[in-house]
């Protein structure tokens, strides 16, 4: 009986904290109107990525615990999501349909009060941020098995859009059925990246299966719902949504399997102390071009992450290449190795300076 007494007691206790977590959500709300109405007066972005990041690591840092630091994100990311809609709705454009990996990463990032808005293709992502028919959009850009998406690289020859932020998101593909049985796959349904991404897997436990390619892993995921004798690679996300069961989990051959999605909107992001940049360039086709292209930061010890070369469309043998590099182009000396590039390119072109995504 003491037990349980003591058990009621903490209880108790447990929702008169809860009741004063509440209290202070409202009043936070209620602070958060009053910025959003001088933010209207002043015309002001009603939306600044590094105020959330300083928010997520001043309370990271200042938890003393037991409550778990690595929790923390989640929680104020929702907080901060909700009160953003006080404000303003914050539609956000991502590539569709709905349950993708895509839109796990936008919410991810933008929590789940935000207008998630699928879209039909990368394209049609960027030109709703063009439009302003969202503030922002979500679209991948490489995967650490299969490399970086074309599509997405391809798009910044068009658009003026820059990069704001970048999501790092783990990716796990599931195996879904109707029954949950190997024994009732007949086919496999999904999208090429994931199919790749099983594809030993596949081979070992399911040698004489038909892949099938399809739109999304959503669209998979909805194919199966109606077909016992076919499975899906999706998200666990998908198994929920459309009621399938696991017939295994994390099949991918790579146990680090991460994707990294570009969140692109019309303006460049501020400096936030730990940044990326990235850029587009074409070179002229002559002896020693490469070595000059890159020397400008190796001679400032900028250090580059990715240099990524697409064939340039409207001539033969000719390339376009894409770089991430070390720091925010208001820093002097990445301004004067970008400046110092130019040089010897037939254009440059600066797609973002943003802050470094933490896994």
């Amino acid at each position: 009986m003491k037990e349980k007494h003591s058990l009621a007691e903490l209880r108790q206790e447990i929702d008169a904290v809860d009741d004063r977590i509440l209290e202070l959500l409202n009043q936070r709300a209620t602070l958060v109107k009053e910025v959003g109405a001088i933010k209207t007066e002043k015309r002001s972005d009603f939306h600044v990525p590094n105020r959330e990041r300083e928010i997520y690591e001043r309370l990271t840092s200042n938890n003393p615990g037991p409550f778990p630091a690595d929790a923390i994100r989640g929680v104020f990311r929702e907080i901060i999501s909700a009160s953003l809609a006080l404000e303003a709705p914050m539609r956000v454009a991502f590539l569709g349909p709905n349950a993708t990996f895509s839109h796990l990463a936008a919410m991810q990032q933008f929590g789940l009060s935000a207008q998630l808005s699928p879209e039909r293709s990368i394209p049609a992502v960027f030109e709703a941020v063009s439009k302003g028919e969202a503030y922002y959009g979500v679209v991948p850009v490489e995967n650490t098995t299969e490399g970086m998406i074309s599509h997405t690289l391809d798009m910044f020859m068009e658009s003026d859009l820059k990069i704001n932020a970048e999501v790092l998101l783990e990716v796990s593909h599931f195996l879904l059925s109707r029954t949950g049985r190997f024994e009732d796959i007949k086919k496999v349904y999904s999208h090429p990246q994931p199919l790749a991404q099983c594809r030993k897997w596949l081979a070992d436990n399911l040698p004489n299966v038909p892949l099938v390619d399809v739109a999304s892993t959503t669209l998979a995921a909805q194919i199966v719902t109606e077909d016992y004798t076919a499975a899906a690679i999706a998200s666990e996300y998908a198994a929920s949504i459309y009621n399938l069961k696991v017939v295994k989990a994390r099949i991918e051959d790579q146990v680090n399997n991460f994707t990294r999605f570009l969140v692109v909107g019309k303006k460049m992001a501020d400096k936030s102390g730990d940044d990326k940049t990235s850029l587009m360039f074409s070179v002229r086709d002559e002896p020693g071009i490469l070595h000059r292209m890159l020397e400008p930061f190796a001679k400032r010890d900028i250090n580059l992450s990715k240099i990524e070369s697409r064939p340039l469309k409207r001539k033969a043998w000719e390339y376009i290449f894409y770089l991430d590099l070390s720091g925010h182009i208001s820093d002097p000396e990445v301004a004067e190795a970008v400046q110092e590039l130019s040089v010897c390119c037939q254009f440059v072109k600066v797609l973002g300076s943003y802050p470094r995504a933490r896994s």
